[in-house]
């Protein structure tokens, strides 16, 4: 019981839930009225946004575990409790655990489009990409992660076949918004980084310098945040849901530059609300 739970803690399973929530957001703000479709498998778009969901959580969970696989000496220092380090997981068995969930999400992705299926390939080869060659780079590795928090809606709309206007716009305000948050992470997590020789931005250019191009990419994201109202795909309703989430994730780069932790959950918080405000844009079209 130890050791599965250990496995499952290996996953992050809110990470891996939240994941499969914003693929679900990114298949409805789509569409899922789109006709049926799908590279192997004729099946309706709700079966699809299903897959795509699953799909997403087991490859959360396993890119979670490969990054828990490499980072395990880095995790003796920033997180000695996590399930490697304290001895729940071996490393061997996290890296077949996590073999397991990624063909697990490759099968359920082949009921999808070919866009979808494109998606899904792509970002499996940028979560090994990550954790082996570009994490510890200044900016790429946070750029990437960025990408592969925003595809998720991108990912949900593929799946369903529907308009992908109004994702596009959600994908790179999330894309942003993630890089940002992970940022603020490094700086956060200068200590075990500097130890294992990583040259993240913060360990490279200081962290003030870090935290200012964090806020320079989150101001990009909000000052957008308006265009789907303003471009005429969303009415009112979404510009009024949208401006408290920009709020909340101002005051989250602000307190950043005094607290990090505090600052990083905050923008996650931010980030939520505003994939609520997409929902509520596609629900009073």
């Amino acid at each position: 019981m130890q050791r599965l739970g250990g496995l499952l803690e290996l996953t992050r399973p809110g990470n891996a839930v939240l994941s499969g929530l914003l693929t679900f957001i990114g298949a409805f703000v789509a569409g899922l009225d789109a006709g049926a479709g799908g590279l192997l498998v004729d099946t309706a778009p709700e079966i699809r946004a299903a897959a795509a969901v699953v799909a997403t959580m087991l490859a959360v969970g396993a890119g979670n575990a490969i990054n828990d696989y490499f980072d395990r000496e880095i995790d003796r220092i920033n997180a000695p409790d996590r399930p490697i380090p304290r001895g729940a997981v071996s490393p061997r068995g996290a890296l077949a655990f996590a073999v397991v969930l990624f063909g697990l999400a490759v099968v359920l992705a082949l009921l999808l489009t070919p866009l979808a299926i494109g998606i899904a390939v792509v970002n499996l080869l940028a979560l090994v990409a990550y954790t082996e060659l570009f994490k510890g780079l200044p900016g790429v590795g946070n750029a990437l992660v960025g990408y592969l928090g925003g595809s998720t809606f991108l990912f949900g709309g593929a799946a369903v076949g529907g308009r992908l206007e109004p994702v596009v716009v959600l994908f790179l305000l999330a894309a942003l918004a993630t890089f940002a948050r992970e940022v603020v992470k490094d700086v956060e997590d200068v200590a075990g980084d500097r130890e294992e020789g990583l040259n993240t931005l913060p360990i490279a250019y200081g962290e003030r310098t870090a935290l200012v191009v964090a806020v320079v990419a989150l101001g990009l994201a909000l000052l957008a945040s308006p265009a789907p109202y303003l471009l005429g795909t969303f009415p009112l309703a979404y510009l009024a849901a949208v401006l408290p989430a920009d709020a909340v994730m101002l005051a989250a780069a602000y307190w950043s530059f005094d607290d990090p932790t505090r600052g990083q959950t905050w923008l996650k918080y931010g980030q939520l609300l505003a994939a609520v405000a997409f929902v509520v844009g596609r629900l009073t079209v």
